[in-house]
């Protein structure tokens, strides 16, 4: 790992983290507080978490089977969509640079991940929000701000602009030349849950394009939440107890407060019931209102569904002008047995990956995930549950910490593999499908 005479490339050397770890034990005895094995870090950030901001993240649909098809559980015998793809490595190549970039809706980004939308995310940190958009920020990556976010709208643009205001050698490689609202200075995209008031979706909508949010991601998969049996067991709602989070992009919308303040006194869940999780369902048939105002307020502006699993709904979200899907289950946490995000990815991009862009989001842990999907059709992923285990831990450290080793992890994958492009080398001619065998129990791996 000689980080002299290193090559310039069109990707930062990512992989030089790992050394960066290592020298740090040999120079200062200082080790890393937590691991990033994945079975590892779900299990210290439940040690970390009290049972409810566990939960709220780590929860699943009915017994589990959607979480296990995207991303096997410990000990379980079913196997996972990850496993059945094996990535075939090749030698004697030139991967002394790597070009990990790739162009999203205009940005041009130092890598192929996306900070997911999660919501509430005070749970894990004090600072919520303002950890992971900075972080972002920090890295050039896109950060995706939940409706159900604990930090107001401007707040997490702000921090996101912290996070970006200091060029480093991965946010330099972000550029963008496109309209913005709020001459935002890192990539941000807001995700939109769509209540039945069209005055509140509009204050939203304005509020995240003045605040530099430049693309509307409509989540469609999560009018009601799912049945979650470790939710229920605890009565986790955190919305309806004292001093609750979760409201603050509510109570800092002017629209909102006006029309239902009053109401919000009285019932601390009044945001959530009618602007979030309100249990009424849309149709299509609402699509073509809602691209046609975001249109109007951004300028023509990218809009995306978030949560399409099905060729005929991506075909579907083409036809109404949709620029974008996201492939995703919500993680495993809304119907119960269906089907794993990664399986039906192959099958959505051979429908409509050359017309629109496929961001792939469900069970993303390693930098080898990210090959597999991407190899698979995905323009793109998106990382959740991974970030926000890693602010449970040490905050901001923990949060970058783990972004930076799925970075490495990225990075040093393609070396090793002997792939050079992520956009021109990486396609389903490196990977082998294979239809049987178990993956390995989460305990059988070298740990402490």
């Amino acid at each position: 790992m000689d980080p002299t005479n290193k090559p310039q490339g069109p990707s930062p050397h990512y992989s030089l983290y790992q050394r960066e770890v290592f020298k740090a034990g040999g120079d200062q005895g200082a080790l890393p507080s937590f691991s990033v094995h994945a079975d590892e870090l779900v299990d210290s950030t439940k040690k970390k978490l009290n049972d409810r901001s566990y939960f709220y993240a780590n929860s699943n649909a009915g017994l589990g089977w959607t979480d296990r098809a995207n991303r096997r559980v410990m000990n379980s015998q079913i196997p996972e969509a990850f496993y059945r793809w094996r990535i075939i490595p090749r030698m004697l190549v030139d991967t002394n640079t790597r070009d990990l970039t790739t162009e999203l809706f205009g940005h041009r980004i130092p890598a192929p991940i996306l900070f997911a939308p999660i919501g509430i995310n005070k749970l894990y940190s004090p600072q919520g929000e303002l950890v992971p958009a900075m972080i972002a920020g920090e890295l050039g990556l896109p950060y995706c701000l939940s409706t159900a976010g604990s930090q107001p709208i401007e707040d997490v643009a702000a921090a996101n602009d912290l996070g970006a205001a200091t060029k480093n050698d991965s946010n330099s490689v972000h550029s963008y030349s496109g309209p913005n609202g709020g001459n935002a200075k890192g990539p941000r995209f807001f995700q939109l849950y769509m209540g039945h008031d069209d005055e509140i979706t509009i204050s939203l909508l304005e509020r995240a394009w003045k605040s530099g949010f430049d693309v509307c991601m409509l989540t469609v998969d999560t009018w009601q939440l799912g049945w979650r049996p470790t939710d229920i067991n605890i009565a986790n709602y955190v919305f309806y107890y004292p001093g609750a989070v979760g409201n603050e992009i509510g109570t800092s919308d002017q629209v909102f407060m006006k029309k239902y303040g009053e109401d919000l006194k009285k019932d601390p869940g009044k945001w959530i019931d009618s602007s979030v999780w309100h249990g009424k369902a849309h149709t299509w048939e609402k699509i073509p209102w809602l691209i046609k105002e975001w249109k109007r307020i951004s300028g023509g502006r990218p809009f995306v569904i978030k949560g399409i699993q099905h060729v005929d709904d991506a075909v579907k979200a083409r036809e109404l002008g949709c620029e974008g899907i996201v492939v995703t289950n919500h993680a495993g946490r809304q119907v119960d047995g269906a089907v794993g995000s990664l399986e039906v990815l192959p099958e959505i991009v051979d429908a409509v990956g050359d017309k629109m862009k496929i961001i792939f989001d469900s069970g993303i842990r390693t930098g080898s995930d990210v090959f597999k999907a991407l190899a698979l059709g995905a323009h793109a992923v998106q990382v959740g549950r991974l970030y926000v285990w890693g602010m449970a831990h040490e905050g901001e450290a923990g949060c970058r910490h783990v972004m930076k080793s799925l970075l490495a992890d990225l990075d040093i994958t393609m070396t090793v593999a002997g792939y050079r492009s992520l956009t021109k080398d990486v396609n389903r001619k490196a990977l082998r499908y294979n239809a049987s065998g178990i993956p390995p129990h989460g305990t059988e791996h070298a740990k402490l």
